[in-house]
């Protein structure tokens, strides 16, 4: 760094003083190191004086500590110590200061500064560089999808109970949210569906906001966590926030359980805040706002008792895995888009599918069709159907006696 004095010195700060050999070890602001040779007897160095040097690195007097910037840091705390930490910062470990305020441990990621030493706690694991950039702000724009205009509930095989229930309590309410308004009707603010994965939830959730013309934003509850303190929240606010200039929405948020989980005694205070800042934001919806906020869960026993409660989610719609019929209507569906010959045996697959879920069911599809390629063909024939089902009920046996295998491995080291 230059001085204020000319563009010919610039300050370095003193690591260490060897006094008998007139050494002084100094850093450069950026880290780089360097030695001042037989320093006149008069100059007296102390460990952490700054000093002006010219460019041929030569002693050039004292500077002033407010020409030193205090340098921000962000790094992963190696070891903690009664009176500091060890940080490890851009691969060099640096002893720093802590902060009373704060409880700080080993493996924490936390922000700095040169003189303050430990300024913030940014999260409790270890990030790599590519997870955050301090001072970014959250784009909701990746979570907004505007309606798909291809999407229809033809689209969605079986489930017509499911369906109307969906209609009800979700595509209505958008619809003729000013006439319910003049009723006086308390609005519908949370859905919650609940049954095991590849059931479809997310396909209804989006067949939903394309038929009441809402915007849909879409939210991996995974994708959101994990971040530093204090990001999950605003997240959330942001789209929330977006959601509410809009004509109408759906905010999908898959997997909610483990956004708002179970709170107890044992609950980290982050879970504790992104739980709370989520009641808030669903109890903070007006008369005016036309936003119902979808959740999915295949565990619902897990999320926190307070969401539950009326004018949250207090309306849930279970998703099972089909009947014979609805596995004979997904087949049908998702042939749909196929090119195929003959007649195919949707009946008897349907029936040799007892507890197989829709995307299980659709699965079949793919593997049919690499038994047509194989035999040279363009199209899906009725053999190639049976194949395509033997393959994929193969792969489902293998994959449950896998899983099978691990939960009674799990119960034994128990």
């Amino acid at each position: 760094m230059t001085s204020q004095n000319g563009p010919q010195r610039h300050v370095a700060q003193v690591k260490h003083f060897d006094e008998d050999e007139r050494l002084a070890y100094l850093e450069l602001f950026g880290g780089q190191l360097f030695i001042l040779e037989d320093l006149p007897r008069a100059v007296d160095l102390e460990e952490g004086d700054f000093v002006f040097v010219n460019n041929g690195y030569q002693f050039a007097g004292f500077a002033p500590r407010e020409l030193w910037p205090d340098a921000p840091w962000v790094g992963i705390v190696r070891a903690m110590l009664a009176d500091g930490a060890i940080v490890s910062i851009n691969g060099s470990l640096k002893m720093v200061s802590l902060p009373a305020e704060l409880e700080i441990a080993v493996g924490n990621t936390v922000a700095g500064s040169s003189e303050l030493g430990i300024t913030r706690l940014l999260t409790d694991e270890p990030l790599k560089e590519y997870e955050f950039s301090l001072g970014d702000s959250f784009d909701v724009s990746k979570l907004r999808e505007e309606p798909d205009s291809t999407l229809t509930y033809e689209d969605f095989g079986g489930y017509e109970e499911v369906k109307n229930r969906t209609r009800d309590l979700i595509e209505l309410p958008l619809q003729y949210h000013n006439q319910l308004q003049r009723i006086g009707a308390r609005a519908i603010k949370g859905v919650l569906f609940t049954g095991s994965s590849g059931t479809g939830k997310t396909l209804l959730g989006r067949i939903i906001a394309q038929q009441a013309g809402a915007v849909f934003y879409k939210i991996s509850g995974p994708e959101i966590i994990s971040k530093y303190v204090g990001q999950s929240e605003e997240i959330i606010r942001s789209i929330f926030e977006d959601a509410r200039t809009k004509d109408r929405a759906i905010i999908f948020f898959d997997e909610i359980d483990s956004v708002a989980p179970q709170r107890s005694d044992e609950s980290h205070e982050a879970s504790r805040r992104l739980v709370g800042q989520f009641l808030t934001l669903m109890d903070g919806f007006d008369k005016t706002t036309n936003v119902i906020v979808i959740a999915t869960t295949n565990r619902p026993q897990d999320i926190d008792v307070a969401l539950r409660r009326p004018g949250r989610f207090d309306w849930e719609i279970h998703f099972s895995n089909p009947d014979r019929d609805d596995r004979e209507a997904v087949l049908m569906t998702s042939a749909r888009t196929l090119n195929t010959v003959g007649d195919l045996p949707h009946d008897i697959i349907a029936g040799r599918t007892n507890g197989w879920s829709p995307a299980e069911l659709t699965a079949i599809w793919s593997d049919a069709a690499l038994f047509a390629v194989k035999d040279g063909r363009d199209a899906i024939t009725a053999e190639d159907y049976f194949a395509g089902f033997e393959q994929a009920a193969k792969r489902r046996s293998t994959i449950a006696s896998t899983q099978q295998s691990t939960s009674t491995k799990t119960e034994a080291d128990k």
